[in-house]
């Protein structure tokens, strides 16, 4: 018993950590965020670089059905902070697409 203690702390202490990276991965975008709706403009590499992480996103919330439907996999940690970092860019994905894509120019938000 007392020979597992040190290993199950050093256990205890990894799944803490752990945890903390992926709720801070959720929320890391937030200042970036933050500036493009202060400043209310984006370079287009900005916009672009922005546009791939939410779209690694999407890719892989595909890759947790899937592995939920063929291996039972579910993991409610990530999935929690998966959808707090989806919801913060859904918005910046609706202005991307209406005003990078459609217009062909750099992203200019409303303040």
């Amino acid at each position: 018993m007392f020979v597992s203690f040190p290993f199950r702390i050093v256990s205890v202490i990894m799944q803490v950590m752990w945890t903390f990276s992926i709720y801070l991965e959720s929320v890391a975008i937030m200042p970036q965020l933050f500036m493009l709706s202060r400043t209310g403009s984006a370079e287009t590499i900005t916009a672009h670089y922005l546009f791939a992480l939410g779209s690694y996103r999407g890719l892989y919330i595909l890759n947790w059905i899937y592995r939920y439907f063929t291996e039972g996999f579910f993991d409610p940690i990530a999935v929690i902070a998966g959808i707090v970092q989806t919801v913060l860019y859904a918005d910046f994905f609706y202005l991307y697409v209406t005003r990078v894509l459609r217009q062909k120019h750099g992203l200019q938000l409303s303040a």
